[in-house]
């Protein structure tokens, strides 16, 4: 009783200061195109219901006795992707696995692919295996207009594969095939894969399940088994019963990611002119392609026909040794990522704490830094950059932070 009566003491005193300083304590609501986590426009009453659900469970955050773990590396999605924004190196995921010369081993019977370095109480966490020389650490990616990529007819994505260089241009983007659940109902495959750093999963759907499963410990009825624990040699699970959340839940979730909208670009001042030119000019846009379009039969009408400014092909491409992780994931090897999105990079610091993470494992906060990072199929525009004088690289940077 007495506990009660502070907290309502505590809840009347923070009223009465938000009342007297209310200036203070609240800002105007941010202006359309300056988040992300707003939903795309067109969506009907039922749908924004269904889309208020999923940004709910995005961000719950689940206990133990909920059926956290036993295996985890975060409670949440949200906590790897906070604000719907990038992660930092501070929640990164790591994967691992053993390359022989002649084929990759995930090293499942060692919990590979991915590493689950929390636990609960009474189990231990896992450790990466000695023999692993496949490591890849992973920021988490933004996550807003996944729906809209996942939109994107593969014809359109194809479009720009050039495996070969026939173009003799120095870029052999390449799709990712990789296989899908049986829960999907989609066929074995292969399909082309668009989501994670390395274009390994196809559809968000299985993306989210895996995600629950692996980064949360958290069973559902698309996948009801308990992520293995090899490493603690005896079986392991929490004390919930599996599935521990009901397809409703999931799917909610993966029809938020699907009309979460990208923010909108920035101004155009004369700087970031000149430096879209030049983002072309040296070959920028030859793996970072400006816009692709939706297809016009989607389920959900507000996804259709829709221009996806994301400045990626969705292709795998060689990176060279710096960015190298040694990872095999589907068809992509380790030099090989997906083309990153870079819509959403003006609000990037902001989301971050003012501290932006660039590359896939966070490891710069300097865009320059990044690009130079580039080698392999992009050493090319990389080299070019470098020789830009110092005006035009920041008229280029300038228009970097305007997506």
């Amino acid at each position: 009783m007495i506990r009660s009566l502070l907290s309502d003491a505590l809840i009347a005193l923070a009223s009465c200061l938000s009342i007297i300083a209310c200036d203070t304590l609240f800002t105007e609501p941010p202006a359309e195109g300056e988040t992300f986590d707003a939903p795309l426009a067109g969506l009907s009453k039922t749908e924004l219901a269904a889309f208020v659900r999923g940004d709910e469970s995005f961000g719950k955050a689940f206990t133990v006795r909920e059926g956290l773990g036993p295996l985890f590396n975060q409670p949440s999605c949200e906590s790897c992707h906070p604000g719907d924004g990038r992660g930092s190196a501070r929640t990164s995921l790591t994967r691992f696995g053993y390359w022989n010369g002649l084929s990759f081993d995930q090293l499942l019977t060692e919990g590979g692919p991915q590493l689950q370095e929390r636990s609960i109480s009474g189990v231990s966490p896992e450790t990466i295996p000695v023999q692993a020389n496949g490591i890849s650490v992973r920021t988490g990616p933004t996550v807003f207009g996944l729906g809209l990529i996942e939109a994107i007819p593969d014809s359109v994505i194809l479009a720009y594969s050039d495996e070969s260089d026939l173009n003799a241009d120095g870029i052999s983007g390449r799709p990712n095939l990789v296989g899908a659940p049986d829960y999907l109902g989609k066929g074995a495959g292969p399909h082309l894969g668009r989501f994670g750093r390395k274009a390994g999963i196809a559809f968000l759907l299985h993306q989210v399940v895996n995600a629950y499963q692996q980064d949360i410990g958290i069973t559902t009825d698309y996948l009801p088994v308990e992520n293995a624990h090899p490493q603690a040699g005896a079986p392991v699970r929490d004390d919930v019963p599996d599935p521990e959340l009901p397809a409703s839940v999931v799917n909610d979730v993966v029809f938020y990611l699907q009309t979460l909208s990208p923010p909108r670009q920035g101004d155009e001042s004369p700087d970031v002119a000149a430096g879209k030119q030049l983002f072309s000019s040296i070959g920028c846009a030859s793996c970072h392609r400006p816009s692709m379009q939706t297809g016009s039969d989607h389920p959900i009408k507000a996804l259709r026909n829709r221009a996806v400014r994301l400045y990626s092909d969705l292709l795998v491409h060689d990176m060279g040794p710096e960015l190298a992780d040694g990872f095999y994931e589907g068809d992509a090897t380790g030099t090989e990522w997906r083309t990153t999105p870079l819509w959403g990079l003006r609000l990037i610091r902001e989301f971050l704490g003012g501290t932006p993470a660039y590359l896939h494992d966070g490891r710069t906060s300097d865009l320059g830094e990044a690009i130079r990072a580039h080698g392999g199929e992009a050493q090319s525009a990389r080299d070019a950059f470098l020789q830009l004088s110092e005006q035009e690289r920041r008229a280029l940077l300038s228009f970097l932070e305007s997506l």
